[in-house]
């Protein structure tokens, strides 16, 4: 059994190597969805009889683990000195410094492996975090998933 939430979430990016207009600074609209397999519940009086995972627990992970980290943010490759300098500039800014540019497919891949640990198979259930959507534009996302 499969199940898939999705969260959203705003923030800033650039693409300093872009040929076009992705190496200005802008920002996104994002989109979120979390994909998880596994068995349904079967434990009688649990608050989690009957499902895969509480879509309630789902989201608050994701949350904690991404959006509240991401939303409002600009994010940044530690390699764009240029902007790193700049934003190091204003008080209290919210920045995220990425380990590759932040590409829809970088930041899909490096929120699958933040995500990866955080679900756990608390029931015996074969919970397992199968595939991360992030939508930049409602008509443009990318897919990752475990290779393994």
């Amino acid at each position: 059994m499969e199940i898939t939430t999705r969260l959203e979430f705003d923030a800033g990016h650039r693409i300093p190597d872009h040929k076009s207009q992705c190496r200005n600074l802008h920002g996104h609209r994002y989109a979120l969805e979390i994909t998880l397999s596994g068995e349904i519940i079967d434990a009688e009086h649990a608050s989690e009889n009957g499902m895969v995972m509480d879509f309630a627990d789902v989201k608050r992970i994701a949350r904690e683990t991404i959006v509240d980290r991401w939303d409002h943010a600009f994010l940044v490759y530690r390699g764009d000195t240029v902007v790193l300098d700049f934003l190091n500039s204003l008080p209290s800014h919210k920045t995220v410094i990425f380990p590759s540019v932040p590409t829809a497919e970088n930041m899909a891949a490096e929120a699958f492996k933040l995500l990866k640990a955080q679900y756990q198979d608390t029931f015996g259930n074969q919970l397992k975090l199968v595939k991360v959507r992030l939508y930049e534009t409602p008509n443009s996302w990318t897919d990752a998933f475990d290779l393994i």
